[in-house]
């Protein structure tokens, strides 16, 4: 095992989520299911048909700051890292977000509180947002990896195209939050307000860690791929 590896192939997965419970959307952006008894991470993952050096990739890139992109570089799969980005899309578009729409609408007095509709078009116009940005990356990004990996001709697009306008989605809703803890007048019940604050914090944090792996290891590791292909051209 690397020195700097927190996690390993012969560590036991349910050990892992014991330890970290964040792990839990991690496996499921890779399509683990749980399960599966005392089994360690090897097993589960060749037995579910994931990647094992790409899943402990980005669970250590994303939980271990001695890890490094060096410790991963050469074990990776770019088809399995670009899955897991896209069920990450899935998640954050059709779960996560819907999710606190709901809880926003559930924990604030649309009826009477000009405010509250403020919040709501707020929250909805950085959903359109996130899905411009997100429906980018699933239909040109992914799509010019695809090709290059199969050595097509990619029209002149290269991954520094997106790198120099990769925005940081998460920061509007940090704006999101400090209205409402800042402005928004108390009300009776206080626990379903705190919930859904709770839900963005932890979405805006999940955010940034999904940027910070395309940014830091997805990137990169395209960079790499395009220098090999033009090297071999």
């Amino acid at each position: 095992m690397n020195k700097h590896t927190k996690y390993a192939a012969n560590d036991r997965m349910g050990e892992l989520i014991c330890e970290n419970y964040n792990l839990l959307l991690i496996m499921s952006r890779f399509g683990l299911t749980l399960g599966f008894g005392d089994k360690t991470v090897r097993q589960v993952c060749e037995e579910q048909g994931v990647h094992t050096e790409t899943f402990l990739a980005v669970v250590n890139f994303i939980y271990d700051e001695c890890y490094s992109r060096e410790d991963f570089k050469d074990d990776i799969s770019i088809p399995a890292l670009v899955e897991y980005l896209k069920q990450s899309h899935v998640y954050f578009l059709k779960f996560k977000l819907p999710t606190i729409r709901r809880e926003l609408i559930e924990s604030i007095d649309l009826a009477q509180n000009d405010l509250a509709l403020l919040i709501i078009r707020f929250f909805d116009e950085y959903v359109n947002e996130v899905k411009a940005h997100m429906d980018y990356e699933n239909t040109v990004v992914f799509e010019y990896v695809s090709r290059l990996l199969a050595s097509k001709a990619t029209d002149d697009y290269e991954i520094q195209n997106f790198s120099d306008h990769h925005d940081n989605i998460e920061a509007k809703l940090s704006e999101l939050k400090n209205i409402i803890v800042k402005y928004y007048p108390a009300k009776s019940d206080e626990n379903k307000l705190n919930s859904v604050l709770f839900d963005i914090y932890s979405c805006e944090e999940d955010l940034e860690l999904h940027r910070r792996v395309e940014d830091d290891m997805f990137i990169p590791l395209i960079m790499e791929e395009e220098k090999r292909k033009n090297k071999n051209a």
